[in-house]
């Protein structure tokens, strides 16, 4: 949209949805967040990084694809990788394929915090989340927020080009 274009402003029912969307996002984060710290010791974000180590091949991911899956930025992510290795949660190494490239590794005791924090968050998700939606519900905003997800990470314009 230029700087001189009159901007469509939200309807009513658009700006319900909005704000919903985003007070609910912030404080379904900083109750998760709350959760895990309180219980466990461990950010979300942190969590976040354990869960997509663990799911990865060897438990180890390249740090620029890492910074990717979890929507942050490369510098970001390398100064919570530091504080998680600073914790022996994590470890960054050289990839043996490529000299320029660092992977970071899930330690043993990353696995283990892992193993215990699991259920405080499915137990969060699920009561914050699951429980108040119907299946049908969960479906449909599931395709909705794919969609946007996809718009966000320019898959529309992959798709769009084909």
């Amino acid at each position: 949209m230029s700087a001189a274009a009159t901007p469509q402003w939200l309807d009513d029912d658009e700006m319900r949805f909005w704000r919903s969307f985003i007070l609910t996002a912030t404080l379904l984060e900083s109750r998760l967040n709350r959760e895990l710290v309180e219980g466990h010791g461990i950010s979300h974000s942190d969590y976040s990084i354990l869960v997509v180590l663990s799911e990865a091949p060897d438990h180890q991911m390249r740090m620029s694809a890492l910074a990717d899956f979890i929507a942050s930025s490369k510098s970001r992510l390398s100064h919570q990788v530091a504080r998680m290795e600073k914790a022996g949660l994590v470890e960054r190494q050289e990839c043996d394929s490529d000299g320029r490239g660092v992977l970071a590794v899930m330690l043993p005791k990353g696995r283990e915090l892992l193993e215990r924090a699991a259920p405080t968050h499915v137990a969060g998700v699920r009561d914050h989340v699951i429980s108040r939606l119907s299946a049908d519900e969960q479906r449909s905003f599931a395709d909705a927020l794919e969609r946007v997800l996809q718009g966000l990470s320019g898959s529309d314009e992959v798709a769009e080009a084909s």
